[in-house]
């Protein structure tokens, strides 16, 4: 089994990257941190016994010590980042947004499929335990139908958060609470229930002074035919977030832990005493493995050493943008917007506002 060597770019929730390879000893080497912020060097050297390089990603691209590059820039960086670090021969790992619009993402999904290297998104929150206990009744036969999900992300961003440039942006963040905060949550919907097939949105920008919205509500239909709420905001003085599936033979729910909605614990309650038995003979089978960022990367290494399938894959992130186009268009339009959507369909090339767009 290879040690993978890895370069992880950015040290801001880079750092949090950085602590989960070193969980992961066996299996990687972190050889460089790179930012060209001092002051997010400095932290990184307190933090961690790592390489800490002052640049960007053009500082390992050459290096034969680096299989893996770990992106966790800013998302507007994201895809010429991605283009060159797959154009060397690496192994990719992206924070999300995984790229910037529909188009962006196809585009990177032609490059990996010719690359040598792998190009995994983040969405570390699929593997916590409690999720995964969900999936594992699901898959058991025991939840049987969704009838209705409900989706609650409240959390609390404010003036020392958008402090930084690049946030509440357009052309640098490329979303607001959407996109950045609710993607998790939204895309564990999808993790669970599977596609969309329609989409109705609002979108409101009433926490903050910034371009991006901060509070957004949206009903879906989804393709199994079970409908699903989401609400957004960034002013909630209790941070939760709540995922909530009434099945058929189950609802379950998450905590309310806001960063950990994957994590335990979860409630299942049954229809009955019977159905509360399936349920518990079912989870005394379950096999957990690790959780969050480690879970997603020991399971990447896996895919790597096995050539299978990645845990996550870029066409989870398309999924992804692909419900944040529809609901970017629908909130502008004020109509439903059906999914799925492709080269011709509104939005594709950009969900921007022409306000946010590049000249």
């Amino acid at each position: 089994m290879k040690r993978l060597g890895v370069a992880v770019i950015g040290a801001g929730v880079g750092l949090e990257h950085v602590a989960a390879y070193r969980q992961l000893d066996s299996l990687y080497e972190v050889v460089a941190l790179v930012d060209p912020a001092p002051e997010r060097r400095a932290l990184g050297e307190k933090l961690f016994p790592v390489p800490v390089v002052d640049g960007g990603l053009e500082a390992v691209l050459d290096r034969d010590d680096v299989d893996v590059v770990d992106l966790c820039t800013p998302p507007h960086l994201h895809f010429e980042m991605i283009r060159q670090a797959l154009a060397a021969g690496k192994h990719v790992v992206c924070e999300k947004p995984l790229v910037g619009s529909l188009a962006e993402c196809d585009a990177v999904a032609a490059l990996a499929a010719e690359a040598r290297g792998r190009l995994m998104p983040i969405f570390q929150y699929r593997f916590g335990h409690g999720l995964q206990k969900l999936l594992h009744l699901r898959d058991a036969g025991i939840t049987g139908r969704c009838f209705l999900a409900t989706i609650e992300t409240a959390w609390n961003r404010g003036p020392d958060y958008y402090a930084v440039e690049w946030r509440g942006r357009w052309k640098t963040e490329r979303g607001g609470a959407l996109l950045s905060h609710a993607i998790h949550n939204h895309d564990i919907l999808c993790y669970v229930l599977g596609p969309v097939r329609s989409v109705f949105a609002r979108t409101a920008t009433r926490v903050n002074p910034i371009e991006t919205e901060d509070c957004a509500s949206a009903a879906l239909e989804m393709v199994d035919g079970s409908l699903a709420t989401l609400s957004v905001t960034l002013g909630s003085r209790v941070e939760i977030s709540r995922l909530r599936f009434c099945f058929e033979g189950l609802t379950a729910e998450s905590s309310l832990n806001p960063y950990g909605p994957g994590a335990e614990p979860w409630s299942f309650h049954a229809a009955d005493e019977s159905a509360a038995k399936r349920i518990d003979e079912a989870l005394a089978g379950f096999v957990p493995e690790p959780e969050h960022y480690a879970g997603q990367l020991a399971r990447f290494h896996r895919a790597i050493e096995e050539d299978g399938p990645l845990p996550v894959g870029i066409d989870d992130a398309r999924a992804s943008l692909e419900l944040v186009t529809a609901m970017y268009g629908s909130a502008r339009s004020g109509e439903v917007v059906a999914l799925p959507l492709d080269a011709t369909s509104p939005g594709y090339e950009s969900w921007l506002p022409p306000e946010g767009r590049s000249p």
